[in-house]
């Protein structure tokens, strides 16, 4: 591609670089292709010169060159909807709720190719509400070269792709110490799984012992009315054999991690009982302010398999923000 000062008289086909003013009041907007109509419109007020994108042999342009850049992005469209292009940008959009999932080494091979193509996303396994953006294609320049969108798009095959949820039935064990249960547990739990699509269909409280616990889970396995159960303690979860994970191992099921480098959050533990995914949540899921139980609770929500390195690897912006309700703030006064 060819850019700068071009004689109006030589311009007939190229690409308007900046918004140019007439004397009519009427503007020639930047990106516009000059065809007669603006040629005789600038020849008759005298313009001889302007400042343009002439495409050169192999070139394509902006509009065309981010469509096909994302449509190699999400091949399937299966959860995503694509905007139509317009001044080399596309955008791509959830068209039903999940996360994200998002290769992040195709992603950063794409934007390492040609300055002029690039790619923004929101952070991998982000949730998505219907309509939420999920990424945006954007081609800086009029146009690229063909050769370096070839290599865009086969670099960048198929790294977008939503994850819906699939498990819309969740059952909330709470255990409670002494006579009285703990804050609004049910009702920030019932917003989380609302903000997914998903329902809170079951509930049942015990007393805060192992043996009470357990045969809470087997009844909530034998019930098959929900497609993870959660458990929120009147106490705190603090050791792999506390209450809360012994009760799944007497229930028969087993713990996949327990503790989470994610803040607040860290005292969550899961697991799976008989197929069923088990969360054992932290006492901050009680306010509706994103905690570590979240990253967790919505990628097993879609079906996303969570892992003991999974989790590990949350550290790294896992300092999220202090809720009012914290017994303990980071820096009491």
């Amino acid at each position: 591609m060819k850019f700068g000062p071009v004689a109006v008289s030589a311009a007939e086909g190229a690409i308007l670089a900046h918004s140019l003013d007439l004397p009519d009041g009427s503007r020639l907007r930047k990106g516009l292709r000059l065809g007669k109509v603006e040629m005789e419109r600038l020849d008759w007020y005298g313009v001889e010169e302007v400042v343009a994108a002439r495409l050169e042999a192999g070139d394509v342009h902006e509009d065309a060159a981010a469509d096909a850049l994302a449509r190699a992005l999400v091949p399937e469209l299966d959860g995503l909807r694509l905007g139509v292009p317009g001044t080399g940008r596309v955008n791509v959009f959830a068209e039903t709720t999940g996360v994200a999932e998002i290769d992040a080494k195709k992603i950063n091979a794409v934007n390492a190719l040609h300055p002029m193509i690039t790619v923004a996303t929101v952070p991998p396994w982000q949730r998505m509400a219907v309509r939420g953006m999920v990424a945006t294609v954007k081609v800086i320049s009029y146009a690229v070269p063909g050769a370096a969108l070839e290599a865009a798009c086969a670099a960048g095959q198929g790294a977008l792709r939503l994850r819906p949820v699939t498990r819309r039935r969740a059952t909330l064990i709470q255990t409670f110490v002494g006579e009285e249960l703990q804050g609004k547990g049910p009702e920030a739990v019932a917003k989380r799984l609302h903000r997914l699509g998903a329902d809170l269909v079951a509930e049942s409280n015990v007393p805060h012992e192992e043996e009470a616990l357990s045969l809470a889970l087997a009844a909530a396995r034998e019930a098959a009315q929900s497609d993870v159960i959660l458990i929120l303690t009147g106490s705190a979860t603090s050791d792999p054999d506390d209450v809360a994970p012994a009760a799944l191992r007497h229930a028969g099921g087993h713990m996949e991690r327990f503790g989470m480098p994610v803040d607040p959050g860290n005292l969550l533990f899961f697991g799976d009982l008989a197929g069923l995914p088990v969360i054992g949540l932290p006492g901050c899921a009680r306010s509706p302010a994103l905690n570590g139980a979240d990253w967790v609770l919505e990628r097993i929500l879609c079906d996303v398999p969570v892992t003991d390195a999974d989790v590990a690897a949350m550290g790294v912006g896992g300092l999220l923000k202090e809720i009012p309700t914290r017994p303990q703030p980071r820096d009491p006064k």
